[in-house]
């Protein structure tokens, strides 16, 4: 037998107190005085022998009442078999995961509910221990304090649901930070209630506990039931325009068991539900896989600017993920800077350009034009420059390798061996002269283009599809074979192509490279019906593809800014909150390093919805949505089969069926701390006093 408090034995020198009352006082005798020998027949005699008994027996009873009270108080136990057992004079620390996942049920109970009433019992273990530390994926800094069961079980009633999920490997280095600080010889031990979902926790093949600790796992055995969440939501243009029909793809995944049979999906924009559809989708494969479906939803908007969107569907029990913010916006500018040399009498370039307030144009010569502005242009057309060399080529390159639009209309004469080193650098190889540019030959017939190919997939109107065109005709003054052909001749050389460059830019940059002028005695491709829509279409296709939301899992969240500054500090706004993240600008791109939970000021709760980026000056440069992320929406657990499995090198880490079981804290106690004894020793003393008390009561005769 031993003893959780042995300083309390000392307690046994109070047995001292009634032995010496009954050595010095019960020896005093005591006179009578009576004037009637009649009142001796009403006295009771008694024994010198038994009131001897009776003294004795008293005595005996006082002792064993203080020697069982301070046993009590001293907690005796039976050790435990188990040699790597509980130490209630370690440090203890309590991990409960309360991650978004935790949201799941059993039998009506959530399982954050479930862990925070075990860590409760459990807490009677430790109920005079002082070096206890509650830990959960908040990291905040009152975590890293210890504390009495008492206070410990006042925050566990405090625990909410928290944004960050965290890796074991993360949560085992904070624990073994504060006791490294407390008790770093010492035998300690921590406790583990979560769910252990596959897609949060790491991977627990490479962690390693310290063989001078003990872990106790207790998963909380989740269910893979269904959970639907939005996987992505994309545009189906490049961008959408006000008063046209428009259309937004919605990717959802099942990360359950179960099928779902016609989920209804709703559309808000600003607040008004705009669109329905209904999805239907299997559940995941036994390895995890997920399973997907795509819905399609149409809207319109009435306004230009940015609109809040919103997919709502309704799913239980797991509902953080039933909401999905997004932005759009409508219309946005696009900015088209016309560099030219060579210039026919009609300005085909403006006419196209100018007639519609989606683009902001500006023209300038190439030799004479501020470098700058090429920060803030999407589009660039290049029109009959001849030689291209030095500033304009250093600029123009670095303009597409970070993601810009370079449309090239060759001049009636291009300069071979400027050309070629600039587009070669751009990935377009191979450009040779033709006999045209030194003078004109015979014009010949542009082919039929391929609709199928996206880039004519709204010109042509679907009732045109199949039938033949009236195409122009075009003299080139060069030709090169790289790129994707968007326009070709009928004797088989490129007109119009499309290339992509591969520089190691945040986008890729994209090349329009045309084969003729745009005067009229090199063809009249440019006073076609086609010419329009495809200048347009380029256009268009310069503008970034709009990132629709983001996520709070991302480490480093991209955003692109107009003409920023090197000394701007940009900041997120929702509400009262104010985030300034760790943040860099390269090139237009704004990167935003997301905070984490325990990266916030006190009070601070990051919340999935809509926020504004705002400059230095206050003012507000986007709109931006944020979700939190969609890893523990997949409902994919470790069992304890497969959690000892994973643990079986280590013999100081104990696994437990599951948290479920009602006598979770007996089994806990008998299996590592023994067999308590204090409650029979409580008990044995109440028992002797009530004897004491019996003794002096009746005991007279």
């Amino acid at each position: 037998m031993n003893f959780l408090y042995p300083s309390f034995l000392l307690g046994l020198l109070a047995i001292s107190v009634p032995i010496a009352i009954h050595l010095f006082n019960f020896r005093r005798t005591r006179r009578v005085f009576f004037t009637n020998v009649a009142l001796l027949r009403t006295v009771q005699t008694e024994t010198k022998s038994f009131r001897r008994l009776k003294h004795w027996l008293i005595l005996a009873c006082r002792c064993l009442f203080l020697i069982c009270l301070v046993m009590a108080f001293a907690q005796p136990f039976i050790p435990s078999k188990n040699k790597l057992g509980l130490s209630r004079q370690g440090v203890t620390s309590f991990y409960v995961d309360n991650s978004f996942s935790m949201q799941n049920e059993r039998n009506e109970k959530r399982y954050l509910d479930v862990a925070t009433s075990k860590l409760d019992e459990l807490l009677t273990l430790f109920r005079n221990a002082t070096s206890l530390q509650l830990l959960t994926n908040d990291f905040s800094a009152a975590e890293q304090q210890t504390g009495s069961s008492e206070s410990i079980r006042d925050r566990v009633t405090a625990v909410r649901f928290a944004h960050t999920p965290r890796t074991l490997e993360s949560i085992y280095r904070r624990q073994r930070n504060l006791l490294g600080s407390l008790n770093p010889g010492g035998k300690n031990q921590l406790f583990w209630f979560s769910d252990f979902q596959k897609s949060t926790v790491g991977d627990l093949s490479k962690l390693k506990i310290d063989t001078t600790d003990r872990l106790f796992v207790v998963p909380l055995e989740a269910q893979a039931t269904k959970n639907i969440y939005v996987d992505s939501v994309w545009l189906g243009t490049p961008f959408i325009r006000e008063m046209q029909n428009n259309t937004l793809n919605v990717k959802l995944t099942n990360g359950g068991r179960e099928n779902v049979k016609n989920l209804s999906v709703r559309l808000y924009l600003d607040d008004a539900q705009t669109s329905t559809a209904s999805a239907t989708i299997a559940p995941g494969g036994s390895s995890g896989a997920a399973s997907s479906a795509t819905v399609s939803l149409n809207f319109n908007v009435t306004t230009k600017g940015y609109h809040r969107g919103r997919i709502v569907f309704e799913d239980f029990p797991i509902t953080f993920d039933n909401q999905f913010f997004f932005v759009i916006e409508a219309s946005p500018a696009v900015r088209v800077l016309h560099l030219y040399e060579q210039k026919g009498p009609t300005d085909y370039v403006q006419a196209v350009y100018a007639n519609d307030s989606l683009f902001v144009r500006r023209s300038f010569s190439a030799q004479n034009f501020d470098v700058g502005q090429l920060k803030e242009t999407d589009l660039v057309v290049l029109e009959g420059v001849s030689q291209i060399s030095g500033t304009l080529r250093t600029e123009l390159e670095r303009f597409v390798r970070q993601g810009g639009s370079l449309t090239i209309i060759p001049p009636t004469a291009p300069d071979i061996t400027s050309y070629g080193p600039f587009l070669s650098a751009l990935g377009i190889n191979g450009v040779q002269a033709t006999p045209q540019a030194a003078g004109v030959a015979s014009l010949v017939p542009v082919a039929d283009p391929d609709r199928r190919n996206p880039f004519f997939s709204d010109v042509f109107q679907q009732s045109y599809q199949s039938e033949p065109l009236n195409m122009p005709a075009a003299a080139p003054v060069w030709r090169w074979n790289a790129g994707e052909r968007l326009l070709s001749l009928r004797n088989g050389s490129p007109l119009l192509t499309q290339s992509r460059t591969t520089g190691g830019s945040l986008q890729q940059g994209t090349i329009y490279l045309l084969a003729t002028p745009l005067a009229t005695q090199y063809g009249n491709l440019a006073e076609h019906a086609l010419f329009v829509p495809v200048m347009y279409k380029m256009a268009a296709l310069s503008v970034r593809a709009q990132r629709t939301a983001y996520s709070f899992s991302d480490n480093l969240v991209t955003v692109p800014v107009n003409n920023p500054s090197e000394r701007s500090v940009y900041k997120l706004k929702r509400g009262k909150l104010e985030i300034i993240p760790v943040q860099r600008i390269v090139n237009n791109q704004l990167m935003l390093e997301m905070p984490k939970s325990d990266e916030l000021a006190e009070g601070q709760e990051i919340e999935a919805g809509y926020y504004e980026l705002q400059n230095g000056q206050g003012k507000t440069e986007q709109l931006l949505a944020f979700n939190h992320g969609n890893q523990e929406s997949a409902m994919d657990f470790f069992s304890p089969v497969e959690l000892r499995r994973l643990f079986a090198s280590q013999p100081n880490v104990e696994v437990f069926d599951s948290v479920q079981d009602g006598d979770f804290v007996q089994v806990l106690e008998q299996e590592n701390l023994g067999r308590s004894l204090w409650k029979y020793f409580l008990l044995a003393a109440l028992a002797f006093l009530l004897f004491e008390v019996g003794l002096v009561r009746f005991m007279k005769g």
